[in-house]
């Protein structure tokens, strides 16, 4: 039996949260065109008869630590990367290699474990792909690179079998029937953001945090209770929009996804809140 943590890593925005989410094949970490939409440390746990791979999303890398919580999750990629058994580095070849780039390669260069390099969006015209060469050309530093698409789940299954052949034996780190490490509020919150993040523009997303009030589960329905925090009023007031607009279309997007990935009626009320202190609790 073949068991470890591997580690995806790349910079903000590469796809990185998406690639978890196709190689689990459910949703378990928020996926949005923002930079920075992963704030935690996710484990997917995908099950196989040759074994176990927990795969451990990350927040993207920002080479200058851009406040408190930009540094809180720059600091997590790093503590990411300790005691794990194989790294993937996840490329955006639509991207010049600059010095984000080079700071997530110095990093992967430094781990002695086996590492692959999977170059994202293979589904986008040569064209598109204008720095694909640039990517190619640092594969002497990996034990394989596959250029796949997480998005259209396109060459997912190469990069699963290079994943088992790299791991050690071991016996597997969680039940058979667990696919994350997050507990069901969590995942709640993340959808609930991601739908904050595709709805609301700029900078707003950024200075909202989403916690778990109560779920209640009746028989034909599930009633979740949500806050939305903010630490600034002004911001209150875009989340909340004219007449309630906005965080009315958050929320008939969130419940829509919740209802889909549980099959039964969700009912969910939405507060929003100002907290200028949300910060110290991600």
């Amino acid at each position: 039996m073949k068991s470890g943590l591997i580690t995806l890593v790349g910079r903000s925005n590469v796809g990185k949260s998406t690639l978890l989410n196709t190689i689990i094949g459910t949703k378990i970490a928020a996926v949005t065109d923002k930079p920075q939409t992963t704030r935690n440390v996710i484990h997917g746990v995908l099950n196989r008869p040759e074994g176990q791979a927990v795969f451990v999303d990350t927040p993207g890398i920002f080479r200058e630590k851009r406040g408190h919580l930009s540094s809180q999750l720059t600091d997590s990629v790093h503590e990411s990367l300790r005691d794990i058994d194989l790294v993937i580095y996840v490329a955006d070849p639509t991207k010049p290699i600059g010095p984000e780039e080079r700071m997530v390669l110095s990093l992967v260069r430094k781990l002695t474990i086996p590492k692959i390099m999977v170059i994202n969006k293979s589904d986008l015209s040569a064209a598109e792909k204008e720095f694909l060469s640039d990517y190619q050309s640092l594969d002497e530093d990996f034990a394989a690179t596959i250029e796949l698409s997480a998005t259209m789940n396109r060459h997912i299954q190469p990069l699963i079998q290079k994943v088992f052949e790299l791991l050690p034996e071991g016996e597997p780190l969680y039940p058979a029937d667990q696919l994350t490490n997050v507990s069901k509020d969590f995942w709640i919150a993340e959808i609930i953001r991601e739908k904050i993040f595709l709805a609301l523009r700029k900078e707003v997303p950024y200075t909202t945090h989403v916690e778990i009030a109560g779920v209640e589960e009746k028989p034909d329905i599930t009633v979740i209770k949500a806050v939305v925090y903010t630490y600034d009023r002004k911001y209150k007031e875009m989340i909340i929009g004219k007449g309630g607009r906005a965080i009315k279309e958050i929320g008939i997007a969130a419940r829509k996804e919740l209802e889909q990935a549980t099959n039964k009626k969700v009912f969910l009320e939405l507060e929003v809140e100002v907290d200028k202190h949300w910060m110290d609790r991600v």
